[in-house]
């Protein structure tokens, strides 16, 4: 297993890891299999989405900011709350696909860290499976 270290600079952030995903596979050895990817925090999370366009990724981060707001009468007394569940619906999890030595990802697709209760030190697990 890789351990990836990330340093998140906002409250809300969403970290283009793809560049470095990539590389771990390569390093791996592995042609055909999948990785796993695990964030081991209750604030944070990982996912696919696009990465052409960055208006995407703020749009992401308002909407959510919208849905569920920073302060909102929560009963959890360290005031992340609002971090807490945006990292359950987001998933703290990607299973990606590896093809070629290569993850199997669509034309526009990127693979993001999502800061939700940030500035903070972070961790990216990545387990690599295959052949």
């Amino acid at each position: 297993m890789r351990s990836v270290e990330i340093s998140s600079r906002r409250k809300v952030e969403f970290i283009d890891i793809t560049t470095k995903v990539r590389e771990i596979i390569r390093e791996s050895g592995i042609s055909s299999g999948m990785a796993v990817l695990f964030v081991p925090h209750t604030t944070a999370a990982v996912t696919i989405n696009e990465n052409a366009d960055p208006d995407v990724l703020r749009d992401m981060g308002t909407e959510l900011n919208k849905v569920i707001p920073f302060e909102d009468g929560y009963y959890h007394t360290e005031g992340n709350s609002a971090a807490h569940i945006k990292s359950s619906l987001v998933g703290a999890s990607e299973t990606l696909l590896i093809e070629g030595g290569e993850p199997v990802l669509g034309t526009w697709q990127g693979i993001f860290f999502c800061e939700f209760d940030g500035p903070r030190q972070r961790k990216l697990r990545i387990r690599i499976f295959g052949e």
